[in-house]
């Protein structure tokens, strides 16, 4: 999506060679124009694969996974970092470290929301080394239902974690493929997948 680059390129804060700070984009503030646009790639990627629900992790993956839900007419359900007291007792729940903030974590999906039969699209905004991805994995696997593919908004090309999943045999659709943060320089890797 030659937009989303074009945003990342103006807006996008390169911290270190592997972190990218976009905050104004996916992380503390949301274009809705340009994530309903988002939303509307995604779905038209995926469109013949009969998902029945969208999933996520909260809360950064929740805008661009909602859109891409009502694109496609289905329910978005997004795993939980933290347990309420209402939070379902017998949910599926994974520990996942998390890149950005540095912590182990807890996600949670109550089984009311995820069924065996589903087909499930998990969307997420970036993926680096992909633990909280494989997270979600495990937890669509337990619940037996299909994982028909996995769609994200940043791929970070020189971290492992797309790569590990497309090992597994999951088809993974990013929008945008970043090969390199190297010397403060927003790279793009163009490479078909």
């Amino acid at each position: 999506m030659e937009v989303l680059k074009q945003r990342i390129l103006e807006e996008g804060v390169v911290i270190s060679d592997q972190v990218l700070k976009l905050d104004g984009l996916l992380n503390h503030q949301i274009d809705p124009g340009l994530t309903m646009e988002m939303g509307r790639e995604f779905a038209s990627r995926f469109r013949e694969s009969g998902v029945t629900r969208v999933i996520t992790v909260e809360s950064s993956g929740i805008p661009v996974a909602f859109a891409v839900a009502h694109e496609l007419g289905v329910p978005l359900v997004f795993a939980r970092r933290k347990k309420t007291l209402l939070a379902d007792p017998d949910a599926y729940c994974e520990r996942v470290p998390s890149f950005t903030k540095g912590i182990v974590t807890d996600i949670m999906v109550s089984r009311e929301y995820i069924h065996e039969n589903d087909r499930i699209l998990f969307i997420d905004d970036i993926i680096a080394n992909g633990d909280a991805a494989r997270g979600v994995i495990k937890i669509i696997e337990r619940s037996g239902a299909e994982l028909v593919g996995f769609g994200v908004v940043v791929e970070k090309c020189f971290q492992a974690g797309a790569r590990t999943i497309r090992e597994q045999g999951i088809p993974v659709e990013a929008l945008v493929r970043i090969r390199s943060l190297n010397d403060g320089s927003i790279q793009f890797d163009d490479n078909e997948m």
